[in-house]
């Protein structure tokens, strides 16, 4: 509907098949497709609940839209590399079913389709099929503006990860010689495409099955001495008043993910002594030799993603992110064990239940929205309105650039999203959307922020939105990262370990070690210090705070300064160059604050480990 009615809207104007200035999903925008492991849109919980788990089906097929100036459709195989828990009868399954499809597409005419490129097998939060028994064939077709033609010169196709368009290869061909591209091509690719997924299948039903039945097979095998048998998620303590504590219920988030992908968790009846160690009674106990075990493996151990480079030297970008590690993500204790526990379990422990127990929390005065949607919005929006409940109720304002053009500000905070520093000044460029979504915050907007932030106000900036902070604020903090050669710095969606000053506000409730989600994102060097505290010392607490251009700052989160002991979980190529430096930093402007996220503390909902950072930033 979104699509649509922003499609008539501008039918025959020049912004006519213009991407909706909007997101198309009320809150998290195409991530609805990133969701297939956390499950925590509504449309996923119930095609997973209504669909998955109810037909369990050998063959799940995921139509999608690619670019206008690349093939014409990709099919897989796809590239490497391919997640390890995911099943060798998948792997061959995909590759048998995209190769037949594609060839059979060529045979009859169709042009420009790709295999074995741009789309790798890596992360489930794309596939949940490959854990489940069944394989995920991912369509791609190129897109024309909506639903009006477009014509594409021969000369303007390039080359994507994998094929170059304008040249045939093994995995490439015949090649499309440009010409006029419609939504009936669009269709017809598509339809051809689906029918020849279902010829094959039906021409193959007993090898389908047969494969679903051995993946099956494989799954509940008894695990040797010395593998890996079952991941324990202790008990977590209770907190200071005898009640559940902020562990016991992102645990609980964590063991309602994989019980509703069909995990079987049973749980300790009897507390008792395993290598020394005293295991409470409630404790979780995830065993492998089950049928979605490599599921729960794949989420509870911690990724170590290929090391892939080009011929240049250059690092090869996954499609998506690198890491998935929920126990990481969640701060949530999740031990392996590689020999059984003998010990007494219940296949369910009775938890503590209440209104409004997701989490403590201000309201959030408000988030920017920007006129180019952005999707780290919609999440931060979602993730206030399922954490920051005051009397079971959320409060949750917006405002915009014309808000702040015009001095409509609120009282206390305003988080700006990830975004880069020049949407947000500068929004859609002129002429390329109609006038009123071509203006950002603008010069007047920055100056209003300034005198907002002297008067008392906090703005907090998320991830490349401190940019925009950085360089309009005059503050005396550069982003290491920049101008970095991709050869020689390289951190696409990864969990990295942080150090926290717990003395600070930010901080309360947080462990000393913490994460931070690093995907396209700064990390911060602040100027000169000189003495900040009362005694003339540098570090208050042992902790580093500083003034310098009559700005004080304090340093809240930064990265080990040992370069090894910054990756947790995924890819960090180049880590050495943000070891020691800040990841979270507080300046003191007047009577207000600018906190600056080199990183995302509430990553598409997952993030529990950091969301205290986020709300703590906004409430102090």
């Amino acid at each position: 509907d979104i699509v649509k009615n922003w499609y008539d809207k501008t039918l025959g104007t020049p912004y006519e098949g213009t991407e909706p200035p909007e997101l198309y999903h009320r809150y998290v925008g195409h991530d609805n497709n990133r969701d297939w492991y956390a499950f925590t849109q509504v449309e996923t919980q119930l095609t997973v609940d209504k669909i998955h788990n109810v037909w369990h089906p050998q063959i799940v097929h995921d139509i999608h839209q690619q670019g206008a100036n690349g093939a014409r459709l990709f099919l897989p195989p796809y590239m490497a590399p391919v997640e390890p828990n995911v099943p060798k009868q998948i792997v061959d399954g995909y590759t048998e079913l995209g190769t037949y499809m594609a060839d059979t597409m060529r045979k009859i005419g169709y042009q420009g389709i790709t295999t074995n490129s741009t789309y790798d097998a890596w992360t489930p939060a794309r596939a949940y099929s490959h854990y489940h028994g069944g394989v995920r064939i991912l369509s791609e077709t190129a897109s024309a503006k909506l639903a009006t033609p477009i014509t594409v010169k021969f000369d303007d196709l390039r080359a994507g990860l994998g094929h170059d368009a304008k040249k045939e290869s093994a995995n490439f061909g015949p090649v499309w010689k440009g010409g006029e591209w419609k939504l009936q091509n669009i269709t017809d690719y598509m339809t051809t495409a689906a029918f020849g997924l279902m010829f094959h299948a039906a021409d193959n039903r007993e090898r389908w099955l047969s494969r679903f039945y051995d993946i099956g097979k494989e799954a509940v095998r008894p695990r040797g001495k010395g593998e890996l048998s079952a991941y324990l998620l202790p008990m977590p303590k209770e907190d200071a008043r005898g009640g559940p504590s902020a562990e016991f219920f992102r645990r609980k988030e964590l063991m309602a993910m994989l019980h509703r992908a069909g995990v079987e968790i049973s749980y300790i009846g009897k507390s008792f002594v395993h290598q020394g160690k005293t295991i409470e009674r409630g404790s979780a106990v995830v065993r492998i030799d089950q049928p979605y075990g490599n599921f729960a493996k794949a989420l509870l151990e911690r990724q170590v993603y290929p090391d892939l480079k080009d011929l240049n030297g250059n690092p090869i970008p996954p499609y998506d992110v690198t890491a998935h590690s929920l126990p990481l993500l969640m701060n949530v204790e999740a031990i392996p064990l590689s020999d059984s526990l003998k010990a007494e379990t219940l296949p369910d422990y009775p938890t503590h239940t209440g209104a409004c127990s997701r989490g403590p929390g201000s309201p959030v005065d408000a988030i920017y929205r920007s006129a180019m949607s952005s999707m780290d919005e919609g999440w931060t929006r979602w993730v206030g309105e399922k954490q920051l409940e005051v009397d079971c109720k959320t409060i949750l304002k917006t405002v915009t650039a014309n808000d702040i053009r015009s001095g409509k500000l609120p009282e206390n905070s305003i988080v700006f999203p990830d975004q880069s520093a020049n949407q947000i000044l500068n929004g859609y460029a002129k002429g390329s959307m109609p006038d009123e979504y071509t203006a950002g915050v603008g010069k007047e907007g920055v100056e209003n922020l300034r005198k907002f932030v002297e008067a008392g106000g906090t703005l907090v900036f998320l991830n490349r939105s401190s940019n925009f902070a950085i360089e309009h604020f005059n503050l005396p903090v550069k982003d290491v990262t920049r101008g970095l050669a991709r050869k020689d710095f390289f951190i696409p969606g990864s969990i990295l370990r942080t150090e926290l000053d717990l003395t600070h506000p930010v901080a309360k409730g947080m462990p000393q070690q913490s994460i931070a989600w690093f995907e396209n994102s700064p990390a911060f060097e602040v100027g000169q210090a000189v003495s900040l505290s009362p005694s003339g010392n540098q570090r208050v607490d042992g902790n580093e705070v500083g003034q310098t251009n009559s700005l004080s700052y304090r340093i809240i989160a930064r990265y080990p300064s040992d370069p090894k002991q910054i990756l947790l979980s995924g890819w960090a190529l180049g880590a050495e160059k943000i070891a020691g430096k800040a990841a979270l930093v507080e300046f003191t402007i007047g009577k207000g604050k600018i906190v600056l996220f080199g990183f995302r503390p509430q990553y598409r909902g997952q993030s529990l480990a950091t969301f205290p950072l986020l709300f703590n930033a906004i409430s102090q």
